[in-house]
């Protein structure tokens, strides 16, 4: 005969897996944190257009031949590109950015927008590894 689960067994489950619930959120709480970069690059057709502190809240058109293709917007530590005059809207419609290496991509005006870490930490980072 098998003996079914009694209330101890279900709530030491239960605590259990609340522990490891708490414990599994808090990391990736913290490598969220340590993954962040702090600046951002623009490119445009493989030129770079600008480099951009992601704390400083900012707007920044982005031109290509005297008119404004693309508008970005560093806002609260990400960057989200909030406009663009092409068809797909593909970069408008991808998720705000702030990790390191993360991008966005406007295929038809050759924008590539990606979140880099200063070049300050980048050495200290190897002086201290």
């Amino acid at each position: 005969m098998e003996k079914k689960p009694g209330k101890k067994e279900i709530i030491c489950l239960v605590v259990l897996f609340i522990i490891v619930l708490a414990v599994w959120l808090g990391y990736r709480h913290m490598m969220a944190e340590t993954d962040s970069g702090n600046l951002v690059r623009i490119t445009v057709d493989g030129e770079e257009y600008g480099v951009y502190n992601l704390e400083q809240d900012q707007e920044i058109p982005i031109e290509i031949d005297g008119e404004v293709t693309n508008t970005l917007v560093i806002k609260d530590g990400k960057a989200d590109m909030i406009e663009a005059d092409c068809p797909d809207q593909i970069c408008v419609n991808t998720a705000a950015i702030y990790a390191e290496n993360e991008t966005i991509v406007c295929l038809p005006h050759k924008v590539v927008v990606e979140v880099i870490e200063s070049e300050e930490e980048s050495e200290l980072d190897v002086i201290a590894q």
